[in-house]
């Protein structure tokens, strides 16, 4: 099935009009003929207004998965960059359906734990300090805490994680809490789908230290990488640039230390961690 077909469908199943659709995604009743062109197979639609029709639709994670991944074959640019609120509401969308689906995520992170290892408390002061408003706190806490359900899920996606030693290193919610932190990363390195390794300090230059980045593989959709920006977020989903961050991903876990190694490394930084708080 091709990408309008595949639109199409998706709107009549849920005995939607092209106006109403139209209004759902944010545009005008009179945009029904663009819509319409987009099922036709005239005009191709961005992958943004793929997630626009998901969202507005309810559609399930495969059916997303399905489109998005027909919406990025036929697109042109490669390349997704969202600024604004909707825009970044529905990029966000898309992410969440393809973390639903995937079967290996890699992720390169050389300053912070990835959220989806990090403690209750660790993004509680995160979001303090990023001055989230207080009470949105405690719902942001629990969406971020759902999204473990990537490694705990019945049949789990392969979590490998690359980080720089500063990612360990850098205390975020005071000593205490960072070392419970410790003690949970440790704990989820055991899991049977989770690899992390680490890149010491003293390793020389690395792929990790030039930024990080998600890389998302499923059976269901083309690979996805998702990078977040200082102004808004990017997706890449081009052959080419899924080609290189694959590249940049194998080089780093190359400069990177066994797991038992950096078991030990995690065990040291939160002793020295204590010690220095007696």
């Amino acid at each position: 099935m091709n990408l309008g077909d595949a639109l199409k469908s998706a709107r009549e199943a849920r005995g939607i009009s092209l106006r109403k659709l139209a209004v759902l995604i944010g545009r005008k009743e009179s945009d029904s003929g663009l819509i319409s062109r987009w099922e036709g197979g005239e005009r191709q639609p961005k992958p943004e207004d793929v997630a626009a029709i998901v969202e507005a639709l309810d559609i399930s994670d495969d059916v997303a998965a399905e489109l998005m991944a027909l919406a990025t074959n036929a697109g042109q640019s490669g390349r997704w960059h969202a600024v604004t609120v909707a825009e970044r509401r529905q990029q966000m969308n898309a992410l969440l359906a393809a973390e639903r689906t995937a079967t290996t995520v890699t992720h390169l992170a050389p300053l912070l734990i990835p959220g989806v290892l990090q403690t209750s408390a660790v993004i509680r002061a995160i979001m303090v300090d990023a001055d989230v408003p207080l009470d949105e706190i405690d719902e942001r806490v629990a969406i971020r805490i759902g999204r473990r359900d990537l490694i705990t899920r019945k049949s789990p996606a392969n979590l490998d994680v690359v980080l720089g030693e500063a990612a360990i290193r850098h205390v975020i919610g005071g000593a205490e809490v960072w070392a419970e932190q410790l003690t949970y990363l440790a704990e989820m390195i055991e899991l049977p789908n989770v690899q992390v390794s680490i890149i010491p300090f003293d390793a020389g230059w690395t792929p990790v230290l030039t930024g990080s980045f998600i890389l998302f593989d499923s059976d269901q959709a083309p690979s996805i990488i998702s990078l977040e920006l200082h102004r808004g977020g990017l997706m890449l989903y081009a052959e080419e640039d899924i080609a290189v961050h694959r590249q940049k991903a194998e080089a780093a876990r190359g400069k990177a230390m066994s797991k038992e190694k950096s078991l030990e490394l995690i065990a040291k930084v939160k002793s020295e961690l204590l010690e220095a708080t007696k």
